[in-house]
């Protein structure tokens, strides 16, 4: 089995833990899912800045421009064409129109989680590890997030975990494009950068800041410091 689809097959797994947590959540898991959504943003955050963007310009200065384009093309589908999101648990009854295209939006999101696993992997396992943890991190909070929303705007709980496993999916099938086209082999990696980016930077961190939570801004500067015990435990992915 291709080695970037069977870490793709544990990101989705994580998926469905999110899903499976909110269906049965609690005060404490609540408390749990707010840190790990800091804690992931930290080490996000600096995988983006100091290592998938850094090996994305290697290909050329057109890179960044492919950075950019995954940035602004998460900004379209979860905050312009989508009629509301937000990281996190939905406390709030939405309608059923603002479930389906939440799930349409973060569905982009999850696909380029995929291609972000692999393009690592075509760069060196090194990379491949450390942009798959940082995809891991995530990933339960993103199952959360849909299976919430789904679960506010009315749908049944077996709808809401059919949500999440199309997340899974859309990873999957991410890793699986990327084996087979040249264009996203070339500009994978760059865009799924920029798409990283929103996650980390636009997504994950305006949830830690609406609490003035120490232990939240902690886990922060945590996630970046396990980026260089992970770094310097992988080797040096520069080098």
């Amino acid at each position: 089995m291709n080695i970037a689809l069977l870490y793709a097959l544990v990101a989705a797994g994580a998926n469905l833990a999110g899903g499976l947590v909110i269906t049965t959540a609690s005060a404490r898991g609540r408390a749990t899912q707010r840190v790990l959504i800091a804690f992931g943003a930290g080490f996000m955050l600096a995988v983006v800045a100091l290592s998938m963007i850094p090996h994305a310009l290697e290909g050329g200065r057109d890179a960044a421009l492919g950075v950019l384009a995954g940035y602004l093309l998460v900004h379209l589908t979860q905050h312009v064409l989508t009629q509301h999101f937000h990281f996190g648990e939905e406390h709030h009854h939405v309608g059923r129109w603002v479930g389906v295209t939440a799930l349409f939006g973060i569905l982009l999101h999850t696909f380029f989680d995929g291609v972000a696993i692999a393009s690592g992997f075509l760069v060196s396992n090194e990379l491949g590890l450390i942009v798959f943890t940082a995809i891991l991190l995530h990933k339960i909070p993103e199952g959360v997030t849909v299976a919430s929303v789904m679960l506010a705007s009315g749908d049944t709980r077996a709808r809401a975990l059919g949500g999440v496993v199309l997340l899974g999916l859309s990873t999957l099938a991410g890793v699986f494009l990327t084996d087979h086209l040249v264009t996203l082999q070339h500009h994978g990696l760059a865009l799924s950068a920029g798409v990283t980016l929103y996650v980390a930077a636009s997504n994950l961190i305006p949830e830690v800041q609406r609490e003035r939570d120490w232990r939240l801004a902690l886990a922060v500067f945590a996630g970046v410091a396990l980026f260089y015990v992970a770094r310097l435990l992988l080797g040096d992915l520069h080098g």
